[in-house]
């Protein structure tokens, strides 16, 4: 069976016509959506990195707030969606920038537990930076709990992963937490 077979076999087990004019692409098109929406399957992060690691003695905390993303929750392929934060201390090495939320749509552009994708993103910056530390924190709503289930529509869930430094020293953490939490700069 085809993908386009599988999912017009779909529309019809859902109880609808995939004949029907306002249906008759919808296969083509959610094939090529869910192809996108786990795309983080085919990054290769090994590939995607390897040219983008310097050597620089810098060892301050470098964060990158506010990295929106979407993501399958793994139980019902219902969206959730939110924003990441990642900080890291260097430790001769630091990252480009951009490769930064490259990482997370590899994780996130995957089924997922918001749980696992955060914990792998620390994961990764942590074997591939071998920074002094890597800090974690996702805010995401689950379609799954607001359009279903229990239907709250408001609520938001949030995790974190702290390694090496961030988990070990609390001032360092709390550095990381104070500064996510200080308001979105606009245009600066």
């Amino acid at each position: 069976m085809t993908d386009q077979e599988f999912y017009t076999e779909f529309i019809r087990r859902i109880g609808d016509d995939p004949a029907r004019a306002g249906l008759q692409r919808t296969p083509e098109r959610m094939q090529e959506s869910y192809a996108f929406l786990t795309s983080g399957y085919r990054i290769d992060l090994e590939d995607e990195l390897k040219n983008a690691i310097f050597e620089e003695k810098y060892d301050e905390m470098v964060l990158v707030k506010h990295i929106a993303f979407f993501s399958l929750c793994e139980h019902h392929l219902l969206p959730f969606f939110g924003k990441i934060h990642v900080a890291y201390i260097p430790h001769g090495r630091v990252i480009g920038l951009s490769k930064i939320p490259r990482i997370v749509d590899a994780y996130s552009r995957r089924l997922q537990l918001q749980e696992r994708m955060t914990a792998q993103i620390a994961e990764c910056l942590m074997q591939h930076l071998r920074p002094w530390g890597v800090g974690v924190v996702c805010e995401a709503m689950h379609l799954c709990m607001a359009m279903r289930g229990v239907q709250k529509v408001s609520s938001y869930t949030t995790t974190s992963a702290m390694e090496g430094g961030f988990k070990s020293d609390a001032r360092t953490r709390q550095e990381f937490l104070h500064l996510i939490s200080l308001p979105e700069v606009h245009g600066a």
